[in-house]
């Protein structure tokens, strides 16, 4: 891929993220500590300090690429070790959770989009906007609409580390066999149709969205001009909610869905996702609706002779659903004992080509538009796919970000994950569903 390919890569979702982040007003804090943010502690690091905690969630080819990372800045700054702390995503946040309540979160930590609000309203991170001004932290070669993604009022509390978008990752291999065609931009009837097809040719199933099923309702009604999350309750009303249940309530009647039990002995982890960890269409989907930073994952995880495509999410107007997002920040949490370590770190994992080198994008493009350049040509197919997909297909029909979402919202997507699991059980219909996440949802947003 030509060089000036990665740097509009950069261009183009910077564009798309100027002013996504921020904007939100502070709620009250409930959580202990807000003291600490936007304090810059100087001097040189006691041998007690001289440890930074770093945490992320992620798939192991992020994990050892990131301990990679680790090592090499320890082998540049011997007075600094680290103790990495990867996890699955649903236990990631578990952690954080409970570091939280004990005042112990990690130095440095990953953090999401849709979470960035609530951790920032309970006063549980760092204003990096101090080391802007005095220099620690480098971000003049960053574009600004990436930069104010990482805003909350007038502070900037998280340094974007690489832009995604929601992706439909699927078999070529199996769809071939089945005689269909994949292209951009499906309608849902177009989507269900090949599901069927698929289903009645070769057997293998579709994966939908299980276990990570709010992205894609918040999806499904961006197309209606619906935001779930605002304004401190669910947008829409309740029968706007039950066409994500309808999937799978007709996905299981109709034979074309996978089982849920497929994944009860499995993690979240990218390598075990039923699209690349199977070998028979009893235990094997033929797509997976992921974002396109986990694309090279996919790609890479899969079977010999399992060839691997992207595509969009279905939804009947994929112009509203569609999106450019920061696909993770780093941020510093308000518990790092020494915060100015944590922040050259940042200031190094953003603009360093050396670092930069060993991640290869695979948190998506690098923010650091010199950086995101040095690594164009090194790129590997799948990566040059990946940018190709955020470039020519989502950026061009896409709309904005929805604004994270506020307290609360981690109960409704516990409470929607439940009310999926037993759809697909058959122990309530889509539309029984669908009212009880709405009704319920925004008696938990009420709180």
């Amino acid at each position: 891929m030509k060089k000036t390919a990665f740097a509009l890569a950069v261009a183009v979702t910077a564009a798309a993220c100027a002013g996504c982040g921020g904007g939100q007003t502070a709620g009250q804090t409930d959580a202990a500590g807000s003291g600490t943010q936007g304090q810059v502690r100087t001097g040189a690091p006691s041998s007690s300090e001289g440890e930074l905690i770093v945490a992320w969630w992620g798939n192991q080819t992020r994990n050892e690429r990131t301990q990679k990372v680790l090592d090499l800045y320890t082998q540049e700054n011997p007075e600094i070790t680290f103790d990495g702390q990867p996890s699955e995503f649903s236990d990631y946040w578990n952690k954080l959770a409970t570091a939280a309540a004990g005042n112990s979160l990690p130095d440095v930590l990953q953090m999401d989009y849709k979470y960035l609000d609530q951790y920032v309203e309970n006063g549980l991170l760092m204003d990096l906007s101090p080391y802007v001004e005095n220099g620690l932290l480098d971000i003049s070669d960053c574009n600004q609409g990436i930069i104010d993604s990482g805003k909350v009022n007038d502070g900037l509390y998280a340094l974007c580390i690489g832009i995604s978008a929601p992706s439909l990752v699927y078999s070529k291999t199996v769809t071939e066999q089945a005689g269909v065609e994949i292209k951009d931009n499906m309608t849902m009837d177009e989507f269900l149709d090949i599901c069927r097809q698929i289903y009645a040719k070769t057997g293998y199933k579709t994966n939908i969205a299980y276990g990570d099923g709010e992205q894609y309702v918040e999806y499904l009604l961006r197309s209606r001009d619906i935001t779930m999350f605002g304004d401190g309750k669910l947008g829409g009303e309740a029968s706007d909610y039950v066409e994500y249940f309808e999937l799978y309530e007709t996905g299981i009647k109709e034979g074309w869905l996978i089982d849920p039990s497929v994944f009860v002995e499995r993690t979240k982890t990218t390598e075990l996702n039923p699209l690349v960890y199977g070998t028979s269409p009893e235990n094997m989907a033929w797509c997976t609706f992921h974002f396109s930073n986990q694309y090279p994952v996919l790609v890479e995880s899969a079977a010999q002779g399992n060839e691997i495509g992207i595509t969009t999410w279905p939804s009947n107007d994929v112009g509203k659903s569609n999106y450019l997002k920061p696909s993770q920040f780093l941020c510093v949490s308000k518990d790092a004992g020494n915060p100015e370590e944590a922040v050259r770190f940042i200031n190094w994992f953003t603009n360093s080509t050396e670092c930069n080198d060993i991640l290869l994008g695979e948190r998506g493009v690098p923010v650091s538009q010199s950086v995101a350049e040095s690594i164009a040509l090194r790129l590997p197919e799948a990566e040059q796919e990946m940018i190709a997909y955020v470039n020519d297909v989502v950026s061009v029909n896409s709309s904005k970000v929805n604004p994270p979402a506020g307290s609360g919202a981690s109960e409704v997507i516990d409470l929607l994950n439940q009310l999926e699991e037993q759809v697909c059980y058959g122990q309530m219909t889509a539309e029984e569903a669908g009212n009880q996440l709405f009704t319920m949802g925004n008696e938990m947003l009420a709180k």
